[in-house]
């Protein structure tokens, strides 16, 4: 077993394999930029080591830094939690060049389904469904013109070295291929140094399906189920579930089955996630691979009862999975909500500033992990999640009525949330009777506010130029008092 795992990542994940390198009784080392110096994770860690400035090219996306310090400090791994150098295969062989064990998948395995194309070709060989599309990058907009003609318009053109819904659009006829073409092509290359693209069938109303997977280094793989990711904000997951209301047992097993035939296929070990796309007949296509522990790894934890991180660190040490797939079965219902400092109704504008109040919720079913506290920073830098709450309960009803009663107590002060637009989706006629798709957010709530008629646009205007009057008029009121009276509300609350 290790015996120092040096922690390459931050905020709530960063918090998460602490605790449980404390739990395995394994020395757990944090590294943090100038902007985390007084951050959770550099508290609770047994070391801690600053490793640059705030931006993350010098800091946690700095490779040489980041191998230095574990040599250094004698670190036996490195585990990347979620993003940063997590599917970074570069990371990874410098990694396995100097003998730090990289607690993940091999890098060739990560290499092999990072590139689309390949991942496509490689599922197809192995009785893994995939969309229609081309399984090798589109080099011309003639042959692309062709392709899309045999596919059916609309089709999806996509970048080779995607995700995140960066370098993807949507075509609807042939008048539109040859400007998405070039404009897709230059934001790959952009985005992921990388302008090989390829085209899909596009898929109408799909949900967005994934299946947990876990493989040792000695041949042994088993799925933990399937969870429900289609609620998404411009292709960001903020809503998760396990397992999907939309999954009967039939499907469950075929997707289940196809997820394992895909861990094998690329020789995967460790922690990964097989992301599909589903219709509305139950029909399942291959997505991608997320070769990577997921940010909503903790709804499959509560309905299996298998700590995730843990045995991604007994896996990388060598160990054979602690359990076999007969082992497993699904007990009640669990769901995530991530909790962002942004404006929903201001295009989800992140919201940078300091939280001066921080209350979490408690109580039966309610987990929360977060990377932040009181009197914490929320970062221009970096993605600006929160924490993640996730509520268990027997069923879906009682989850979702946790959730509920979690977000009202969730109080957070000093920076702008989406928690009341989370409330609003778990309310939701459609949410509640598991009637929605990937497009749902879009469709009901940014679609919808678009829309407002001329008649309540000028009804808005009214109502604010009354309520500034009302405003000016109190102020005035307000000046003339003693000063010794005056009460700012504001502050008495604890905003500024």
């Amino acid at each position: 077993m290790f015996k120092k795992i040096l922690i390459a990542n931050r905020g709530e994940i960063a918090v998460r394999i602490i605790r449980c390198c404390r739990d395995l009784g394994i020395i757990s080392a944090a590294i943090y930029s100038d902007a985390d110096k007084l951050t959770l994770h550099t508290r609770l860690a047994d070391e801690t080591y600053h490793i640059g400035s705030s931006v993350s090219s010098d800091s946690y996306l700095n490779l040489k830094k980041i191998i230095n310090l574990a040599k250094k400090i004698g670190a036996d791994a490195i585990h990347p939690g979620y993003g940063f150098f997590s599917e970074n295969s570069d990371f990874i062989k410098a990694c396995e060049r100097e003998k730090i064990t990289f607690i993940g998948p091999s890098s060739a395995s990560v290499k092999m389904m990072g590139n689309k194309t390949a991942a496509r070709k490689l599922m197809a060989e192995h009785n893994v469904p995939i969309v229609p599309g081309t399984v090798k990058p589109v080099s011309s907009v003639k042959e692309g013109k062709k392709t899309a003609s045999k596919i059916g318009y609309p089709v999806l053109l996509k970048a080779s070295a995607g995700g995140g819904g960066k370098g993807m659009r949507k075509i609807s006829n042939e008048k539109e291929f040859e400007d998405a073409f070039d404009a897709t092509k230059r934001e790959a290359l952009k985005a992921f140094a990388n302008d090989d693209v390829y085209l899909e069938k596009f898929i109408e109303r799909p949900k967005h399906i994934e299946v947990q997977v876990l493989g040792d280094k000695k041949g042994n793989y088993v799925h933990l189920f399937e969870r429900e990711c289609s609620i998404q904000r411009r292709h960001q997951k903020i809503i998760e579930e396990a397992p999907s209301s939309f999954v009967d047992e039939k499907i469950r097993r075929k997707i289940t089955e196809a997820a394992v035939n895909a861990a094998k296929a690329c020789k995967y070990f460790n922690a990964g996630t097989i992301e599909f796309l589903m219709d509305n007949n139950k029909n399942f296509y291959f997505l991608e691979m997320n070769t990577r522990l997921q940010v909503e790894h903790p709804v499959t934890e509560l309905i299996s009862g298998i700590d995730l991180v843990k045995e991604q660190i007994m896996i990388a040490s060598g160990k054979k999975l602690s359990f076999r797939q007969d082992d497993l079965k699904i007990n009640g219902h669990a769901l995530e909500c991530r909790i962002y400092a942004e404006d929903a109704e201001n295009n989800f504008l992140p919201s940078i500033g300091k939280i001066i109040n921080y209350k979490p919720p408690a109580g039966p079913g309610i987990r929360l992990d977060s990377g932040f506290e009181e009197g914490s920073d929320i970062s221009i830098y970096y993605d600006p999640l929160i924490s993640k709450l996730i509520t268990w309960g027997s069923n879906r009803e009682i989850a979702i009525d946790r959730m509920l009663r979690a977000l009202k107590e969730y109080f957070i002060a000093g920076v702008v949330t989406n928690i009341s637009f989370l409330q609003k989706i778990l309310k939701h006629e459609k949410f509640l009777k598991g009637l929605f798709d990937i497009n749902f957010v879009e469709n009901e709530f940014i679609e919808k506010n678009k829309k407002v008629s001329p008649k309540n646009k000028n009804e808005i205007e009214n109502a604010v130029a009354l309520l500034s009057a009302v405003l000016k008029s109190e102020m005035h009121n307000n000046l003339e008092q003693s000063s010794d009276t005056l009460k700012n509300r504001w502050q008495k609350q604890n905003y500024e």
